[in-house]
């Protein structure tokens, strides 16, 4: 066992509105310990129980935003105890008013929500791994892990490296190289399991029960969850202290996705903004689209599936808060859309030709759902509508290999550049052409 002994009566500095872990199903309580699981009445999930009031006598717009330039500028909503957090410059990532992204599609009002320039490994799991490891820390870990579809691997190993930790992570084998790169370089110890995200996840469990370690996804879940919020919370702070009309994110797990929701609720219990409806709306790809499906289908439960997609890093077939985003899928009177690959790779290059981002196959998801309700009618074109991208497409540069241009050999010749450009001007006009019709 790796996990020391150290107890929250020896810290100093506490975050007081901290004050349990609560079951989601039954209300059970736990203390704040290094569990995810309702092990006493249901074996339901656990998350983070905080006193609103408590909270509300402390925090203010002008206390927020005399914070760091991170997430920990949030750090009375994060269940960390102390000051000594593991602060690697994460989040604070920019909200960009998009314009031809947003003519393309006839919206007036789009907005993206760049995590494809996250620090320190441009993904937003570096927001969940900077909260779970610094309350890891807090627990005593020493050795912590994570079962993970890349970017999570990226992120538990750059941030354990920062904070001295012993890191082991575990990865389906067939991961796209320029992920398995950004992990290796951090020098952890690298699992690479034969077989997909859901068998690497069983694993995972069984080793976080024998030897103790911190895992951030399993037995640290509750804390590790809560950093999505910060997703809602830069939102609304970007915004003008306002929350938006609507939103569009990808849905691997679920988690994300909630904890936005959460981070907005949470917002609104403090009185940091007016309360209003934010219609949640959520983004899978058809080959891995369990939450989808059962949305369509009018499901008040998930189906498992086995991934079959590109899109590898949201390629959950048996999503553990799928439910859960049913739920504010449903009572927002948002949507939860799938695409096909081709739709993935064509989302990919809509949102780098229109606005200069060049999104991973998670982000490709987003934009093309995004396409396909603003084409439905399904985002009124004045909406405050935010579109989440999560990660960076230099991760996952295999996905549009072969389906983008080549460049133009030529000599060191004026004449040959001008050959060179009066045929890419010509190819360009013919893509223009097939456009229009």
């Amino acid at each position: 066992m790796t996990q020391a002994t150290n107890t929250d009566s020896q810290i100093h500095s506490q975050n007081t509105a901290i004050e349990t872990l609560k079951c989601k199903e039954c209300g059970e309580e736990y203390p704040l310990e290094a569990k995810h699981i309702c092990e006493d009445v249901c074996f339901g999930p656990l998350e983070v129980k905080y006193d609103y009031e408590k909270l509300s006598q402390t925090v203010s717009r002008a206390t927020i935003e005399a914070g760091p330039n991170s997430i920990w500028r949030y750090r009375q909503f994060l269940p960390v105890k102390t000051d000594n957090v593991i602060d690697v410059g994460t989040g604070m990532t920019p909200l960009l008013k998009s314009e031809r992204l947003a003519r393309r599609l006839g919206l007036k009002n789009l907005y993206i929500k760049n995590d494809a320039v996250n620090m320190p490994t441009l993904s937003f799991k570096d927001r969940v791994v900077s909260v779970a490891l610094s309350r890891a820390r807090e627990l005593g870990f020493s050795t912590v892990s994570c079962a993970s579809t890349g970017n999570l691997a990226n992120s538990t190993a750059a941030i354990a490296a920062k904070a001295g930790l012993e890191c082991c992570v575990f990865i389906p084998a067939d991961l796209e190289a320029g992920k398995i790169l950004g992990t290796l370089i951090y020098n952890p110890t690298v699992m690479a399991v034969k077989g997909n995200y859901d068998q690497v996840n069983r694993l995972c469990c069984e080793v976080a029960n024998t030897y103790g370690w911190g895992f951030v996804n399993i037995n640290l879940r509750p804390y590790y969850s809560e950093g999505s919020k910060t997703l809602g919370f830069e939102v609304a702070e970007q915004l003008g202290w306002q929350l938006p009309d609507h939103i569009v994110a990808p849905i691997a797990s679920g988690s994300l996705y909630t904890k936005i929701y959460k981070g907005f609720q949470e917002f609104v219990k403090v009185g940091l903004v007016e309360d209003k409806a934010v219609r949640f709306s959520g983004a899978q790809a058809e080959g891995c689209s369990p939450v989808a499906q059962a949305f369509k289908e009018g499901r008040d439960f998930i189906t498992p599936v086995k991934p079959n997609t590109i899109a590898k890093s949201i390629a959950i077939g048996n999503p553990a808060d799928g439910i859960y985003a049913l739920e504010v899928a449903r009572k927002t009177n948002g949507n939860i859309e799938s695409v096909t690959d081709a739709e993935v790779i064509e989302g990919m290059k809509l949102l780098a030709e229109t606005e200069g981002i060049f999104t991973e196959t998670a982000g490709g998801t987003t934009i093309a759902v995004l396409k396909k309700l603003a084409e439905a009618g399904k985002i009124d074109p004045e909406e405050t509508t935010v579109a989440y991208i999560t990660g960076n497409g230099l991760k996952t540069q295999e996905a549009v290999q072969g389906y983008i241009g080549e460049p133009l050999t030529i000599d060191a010749k004026l004449d040959s550049f001008e050959r060179a450009w009066e045929r890419a001007q010509t190819l360009e006009r013919l893509d223009w052409e097939q456009v229009l019709v």
